[in-house]
């Protein structure tokens, strides 16, 4: 849980001692936020030397934004590490702040500066694209992102009552529908203001539409009693469940910053919309940048094969040899990497082939016996088995394998026809997939067979969320596990992955038919 006050204005007797009472009666919290203005005149100030000197302790952390007017500058010169006494911090001019519990705070210190030349107290179009640029490139792929926890600043957005605030920021208005916060807080015009919830629509850094609430605190101590301390329970935007991040409330407002005027504030290719500042997955599965904003290349683009650079190709060093489980002729199976479970495995050929749809009759018989064996296996189990191809993004073929109990058969395809609906998908519904025949021959596209013998597919891949079947199968209706949707919080020891082979060998042993001579 987090706190979050507006100005302090040198009150710090009253803030800290009106914290620990929150602290004590509805804490532990974790931090304490500060927007607006923290010190006050100078003889007011004089009530923190008794928190430097050590006669009073401040209970909660707290971590403060930088000066709004240049008199101020001086309480922030020579700080070490932006300490100004025991569990009193200033953040910095800009950045994101990630708490141990995982929630993310993007930050941004002083006023918006008349020209491109800030001075201390004062933010650029610069900064704003920091800090931009540090919400949006941590995610391997547009569609991965999901939003920050919360934005603070000191200024308002422009957007929001101007005629109360006629100092509003466009670039603050910019800033947060850049990064999509699930709050803003703010300070400075000494009210307490909460707007209702708006809804930023989806654009190129993401396909969700994601909420933001907007909140401006008033002076700490002010007279006529507003609201300037506010307490928060979040769990991180990347814990989440995607479905309350994007569920609707009854009383949304348009989003204010959607029909501003930006010219003159940022240029069109300097938005999320050119991409500039995210990562698409090359061929061998690694991050690389995009080209310049606006500079994408139009022509169809024919994908260069390496075996030995391929993770996936049997023939190439960097295959993990010890998440084999067994090889065949033209397939083999393994471990998947950040498994949901013990159970779940892959179906990759053993030379590089970019997709089902491209596979030989050879080919094809061989895949439908592996995919028969592992049905047997599981059905020994008291289970059921899902299949599910994207050939989107992915130069290799990979099956993905997972087993449910036979009671959550029925299940299944309601998931991934509620995932579909939180997306915007259309799928297909198709009968048994018993030819490459039946899947598109040119272009991407994602397939999932279903244990009662249906097939979806759809070939709706632009911004198609890369982990779309994990996001069905964690989902509430069947694992309920909305932490291993992304493989890479599933990561396990090699001694974890090992075991789990091993153990998965044991139990496919009377149906793996390439020991058959």
């Amino acid at each position: 849980m987090i706190l979050v006050v507006g100005d302090v204005r040198g009150r710090f007797k009253q803030l800290f001692s009106r914290v620990e009472q929150v602290n004590k009666k509805a804490g532990p919290f974790e931090i304490l936020c500060c927007v607006g203005d923290f010190f006050g005149a100078d003889k007011q100030n004089e009530e923190l030397i008794a928190y430097k000197n050590g006669f009073k302790h401040i209970t909660v952390p707290t971590y403060i934004l930088g000066a709004n007017k240049e008199e101020d500058n001086n309480y922030f010169e020579d700080l070490t590490d932006g300490e100004i006494c025991t569990n009193l911090t200033y953040l910095g001019k800009r950045g994101v702040y990630t708490l141990s519990s995982g929630v993310k705070i993007a930050y941004i210190s002083g006023v918006e500066a008349a020209t491109s030349a800030a001075s201390e107290h004062e933010f650029s179009k610069a900064d704003v694209q920091a800090v931009r640029n540090s919400c949006l490139v941590s995610k391997s792929c547009a569609t991965d992102y999901r939003g920050v926890d919360v934005l603070l600043t000191s200024q308002w957005p422009y957007g929001l009552q101007e005629k109360q605030n006629a100092n509003a920021s466009k670039l603050i208005s910019f800033l947060s529908r850049e990064i999509k916060p699930r709050y803003h807080f703010c300070g400075i015009n000494g009210t307490f203001y909460e707007c209702a919830p708006f809804r930023v629509p989806k654009d190129e850094t993401t396909q969700f539409e994601l909420c933001t609430r907007f909140i401006s605190l008033a002076d700490v101590g002010n007279a006529e009693k507003a609201k300037y301390i506010y307490a928060l329970s979040l769990k991180p935007v990347d814990k989440s469940r995607l479905l309350d991040l994007v569920q609707k409330t009854t009383d949304e407002i348009p989003c204010p910053y959607i029909d501003l005027d930006m010219s003159g504030v940022v240029k069109k290719n300097e938005t999320s919309e050119s991409q500039q500042y995210f990562f698409d997955m090359d061929s061998s599965g690694n991050r690389k940048r995009r080209g310049e904003a606006g500079q994408r290349d139009k022509r169809p683009r024919i994908m260069q094969i390496d075996q030995d650079n391929c993770w996936f190709c049997l023939s190439s060093i960097k295959v993990e040899k010890h998440l084999i489980i067994t090889v065949g002729e033209r397939f083999y199976i393994a471990l998947a990497k950040g498994p949901i479970n013990s159970h779940h495995v892959l179906i990759l050929s053993t030379k590089h082939i970019p997709c089902s749809a491209q596979l030989s009759p050879e080919d094809w018989e061989e895949l439908e016996k592996f995919k028969g064996a592992l049905k047997q296996l599981f059905k020994s189990l008291g289970q059921v088995v899902c299949f599910t191809e994207r050939h989107y993004k992915t130069s290799h073929l990979i099956i993905d394998v997972l087993a449910f109990e036979e009671g959550y058969a029925w299940k299944i395809k309601h998931s991934f026809e509620d995932k579909a609906e939180e997306f915007n998908l259309e799928f297909e519904t198709l009968p048994a997939l018993d030819s490459p025949k039946m899947l598109p021959e040119m272009g991407p596209y994602f397939v999932a067979e279903l244990p009662d013998d249906s097939t979806l597919i759809t070939r709706q891949m632009k911004h198609f969320p890369l982990h779309f079947a994990r996001d069905v199968f964690c989902s509430e209706n069947l694992l309920n596990c909305d932490e291993k949707v992304n493989w890479k919080e599933c990561l396990l020891e090699k001694e974890e992955e090992t075991a789990y082979v091993e153990g998965f060998r044991k139990n496919f042993a009377p149906f793996d038919f390439t020991d058959d001579d």
